[in-house]
């Protein structure tokens, strides 16, 4: 018995050390590799984006290129190169998770789901679920969409925020592999509507070829918070990351960054997407937080 008792005892400390073992250390993980890893999305504008040639560009880079300086000054290492991965709607968690990106800086919203997996910094966007369609359409809310073709992007839950609220609408669901193909699909007349977040939405308008001839529409489906995405289980690197964000919105720079990005002219077209910062979004600015959406409140 005794014997038994020591194997069970032994298993059971085997079990914590490996536990130890494989816990997160993103910071030890950057340094062996020697480059900073930043997954970001090549047609979420003006939150990330790219403007070609591996460039890429919007308020939630240049809000992971702050933490990336956070990360050099930590580890004494001031030129660590910062290495890009585009991610997508389907992918962005996973890549997270299995430590192929130490951060993600995209449009993804914290949600209780997706923080079964991953972590998320504090909220550093709210965005407001919409709809998009063309100017001359007619279609001035989501009751005028049934019988229509609705478009969104693979990945998303756009579509089922649709549904909830529509009720017995009933409309033809049509994805798209990224946002840029899905607003394509409204652009071609394939889709009839495209409803994602209305700073995507306000984005893709303003950079696509002719602006006027959309226009974003209806109530919103839902109101849910941004933030930047990171490893689970790994406190001293959600501390580092935690500490630059509020650094930035303590300091006024997140207010700068902001405008930068969504009240001045934007690359490649150098429009203005012109949205002011929300109220909701000055909240979580003077009381930082990283709440899932499922404690925001319409």
């Amino acid at each position: 018995m005794m014997k038994k008792l020591a194997l069970a005892l032994a298993a059971v400390l085997a079990c914590g050390v490996a536990s130890v073992a494989t816990a997160a250390d993103t910071l030890a993980k950057i340094k062996s590799a020697g480059k900073i890893a930043i997954g970001t999305r090549d047609s979420s504008a003006p939150l990330a984006y790219t403007t070609g040639d591996g460039k890429y560009v919007g308020y939630h880079v240049d809000v992971c290129l702050k933490i990336a300086e956070a990360i050099k000054a930590n580890l004494k290492a001031p030129a660590l190169p910062v290495e890009y991965t585009v991610v997508t709607s389907a992918n962005r968690v996973p890549l997270v998770q299995n430590g192929t990106v130490d951060m993600e800086c995209g449009s993804t919203t914290n949600n209780a789901a997706r923080a079964q997996q991953v972590s998320f910094a504090p909220t550093t966007f709210v965005t407001n679920v919409r709809t998009a369609v063309k100017a001359n359409s007619g279609i001035t809310s989501i009751e005028q969409l049934n019988s229509k073709t609705v478009a969104t992007t693979t990945g998303t839950t756009s579509v089922q925020l649709l549904r909830k609220r529509a009720g017995k609408i009933d409309f033809k669901e049509l994805f798209g592999k990224d946002h840029a193909d899905s607003f394509l699909l409204l652009e071609s007349g394939r889709a009839d509507a495209f409803v994602m977040d209305d700073n995507i939405l306000a984005g893709l308008i303003v950079n696509s070829k002719a602006p006027a001839e959309f226009k974003i529409v209806g109530e919103s489906l839902s109101e849910e918070p941004i933030a930047i995405m990171i490893p689970k289980d790994d406190p001293a690197y959600k501390k580092l990351v935690d500490d630059t964000v509020m650094g930035l919105m303590k300091s006024g720079e997140l207010d700068k960054i902001y405008t930068k990005w969504f009240m001045s002219p934007i690359p490649p077209r150098n429009a203005t997407v012109g949205m002011a910062m929300s109220a909701s979004l000055k909240n979580a600015i003077a009381n930082p937080n990283d709440k899932p959406a499922e404690d925001y409140k319409k």
